[in-house]
C-alpha cells in the first residue's frame, strides 16, 4: 500500500478488528510511547473496536508535556537576560511555568520568537551579531539531530552568539521507568519517527529482559490497528520481541548519518522529566567540544525551585496511571485556549487530544 487513503480503508481496519476479537482472551493492556500515536487512537476512535479485554493508555510521547518545569522555568530566566533572543518551537511558548510562561514574557518585551526550524535559528543569530540566541532545544531522537545538524553548521560557520538549551531526550530509558515503577504494560507500541532515526536495537532490552512485547507502528488507524493485533498475537502466544509494522518508512538499523550527528554532538546525561522525576541517562547534553553553544555554559541564572500548577495530575497521565477524564480540571479550568498544564499545550498532548476528540 502506497497511498494515505489505502490506510484508512473501513473494510481493513474492520477485518483487522475481526482477527482481535478472534485470538484475543487475555487482559491486556498496551501502551503507545507517542504522540502522534495518541492523537490517531483519538482521531479515529480506535479504542471502539478494540474487544474489551485490550485497552490502550497514553505515555509520556509529547517532547512538550515531557520538559520538566525546571526548563520551563530557566527559559523564562533566559529570555530576561538584555540582548538575549528566544527562539523555540511554537507549542512550548503556551507551556505555563512556576509563575508565568513565554507568552507572558513576549508581552511584556521580551524577544521570543517561534521557529519552525531550529536552521531558522542561525538565521537570526547571523542576521543579529550583537544579540545572543539561545534555541529552546526539545524533543526526542526525532528532533535532536536536527540540533546537532545546526551546532555543527554554527561551528562551520564561526558564529559566537548561537546557544542552545538543550532538554533533548531518549525514549528507552523512560520506557524501563515505567516498567521498573511497576506500571501495568504488557506491550508497547514504539514510535516510529523516533525508531526511524534510531532503529528498533533500542528495544531489544525490553523484550529479552523486561519479557514485553515491542512494535513499531505508523500513523494511520490500519497501522495502528496492526501493530494492536501483532502485539496481541505475541502475548497470547507468550513470545515476546520487537516488530516492525511501520515498514515503509523503518528499517531495523535506523538512520547511520542521523546517529553519527547525535554521537558526535551529544552525550547522554540523567534529566528530569515532567511527572517522572530524574531517569538516569535518559538525556542529552552537548559534548564538551560544543561547549561555546551551551546555553547553560553561557549564562548562569538563578531559577527558583520550580512548582507544579495546583490540581494538575499531568505527571500521573504521563506514566499511564491517569486519563484526562480523571482531572478535574479537565475541559473546566484546563482548556486549550486556558492550559494550566502542559499536557494540554501542544497538539500532541494526551489532554489536548482527549479534549479535540471527547465527543
Amino acid at each position: 500500500m502506497k497511498y494515505i487513503d489505502e490506510y484508512r480503508k473501513k473494510d481493513l481496519i474492520l477485518s483487522v478488528a475481526e482477527k482481535l476479537k478472534a485470538i484475543s482472551k487475555k487482559e491486556i493492556v498496551l501502551m503507545e510511547v507517542c504522540g502522534g500515536h495518541t492523537m490517531a487512537i483519538q482521531r479515529f476512535g480506535l479504542p471502539s473496536l478494540l474487544p474489551s479485554n485490550i485497552r490502550l493508555i497514553s505515555g509520556p510521547g509529547c517532547p512538550v508535556c515531557v520538559s520538566s518545569q525546571h526548563f520551563i522555568d530557566m527559559a523564562m530566566a533566559y529570555s530576561k537576560i538584555p540582548g538575549v533572543i528566544i527562539t523555540t518551537y511554537g507549542d512550548l511558548i503556551r507551556v505555563p511555568g512556576s509563575t508565568t510562561s513565554l507568552e507572558k514574557e513576549r508581552a511584556n518585551g521580551s524577544d521570543i520568537r517561534i521557529v519552525y526550524s531550529v536552521l531558522e535559528s542561525l538565521e537570526i543569530a547571523k542576521n543579529n551579531p550583537d544579540k545572543n540566541i539561545v534555541f529552546l532545544g526539545i524533543g526526542f531522537e526525532t528532533t535532536a539531530p536536527l540540533t546537532a545538524a545546526a551546532i555543527l553548521e554554527a561551528k562551520k560557520n564561526k558564529l559566537t552568539n548561537f546557544f542552545v538549551l538543550s532538554a533533548h531526550k531518549v525514549m528507552p530509558p523512560v520506557m524501563k521507568a515505567l516498567v521498573a515503577e511497576g506500571v501495568k504494560i504488557d506491550g508497547f507500541i514504539a514510535p516510529g519517527h523516533v525508531t526511524a532515526i534510531t532503529g528498533t536495537s533500542i528495544y531489544d532490552e525490553l523484550a529479552s529482559v523486561c519479557g514485553l512485547g515491542v512494535v513499531v507502528a505508523g500513523f494511520e488507524p490500519v497501522d495502528m490497528m496492526q501493530a494492536v493485533l501483532m502485539l496481541t498475537t505475541q502475548i497470547e502466544a507468550g513470545k515476546p520481541k520487537v516488530e516492525i509494522q511501520y515498514q515503509r518508512v523503518v528499517h531495523t538499523d535506523g538512520n547511520k548519518i542521523a546517529q553519527k550527528m547525535l554521537g558526535e554532538v551529544f552525550e547522554l546525561r540523567d534529566d528530569q522529566w515532567r511527572g517522572l522525576g530524574m531517569i538516569a541517562k535518559s538525556g542529552l547534553k552537548i559534548r564538551g567540544e560544543f561547549s561555546s553553544f551551551d546555553a547553560e555554559e553561557k549564562f548562569q541564572v538563578e531559577v527558583p525551585e520550580s512548582t507544579e500548577p495546583k490540581g494538575c495530575i499531568c505527571g500521573q497521565i504521563l506514566r499511564g496511571l491517569k486519563t484526562p477524564v480523571d482531572c478535574g480540571l479537565f475541559g473546566k479550568k484546563c482548556t486549550p485556549a486556558d492550559p494550566v498544564g502542559a499536557c494540554m499545550v501542544s497538539g500532541e498532548g494526551t489532554c489536548a487530544t482527549y479534549y479535540k476528540y471527547r465527543s
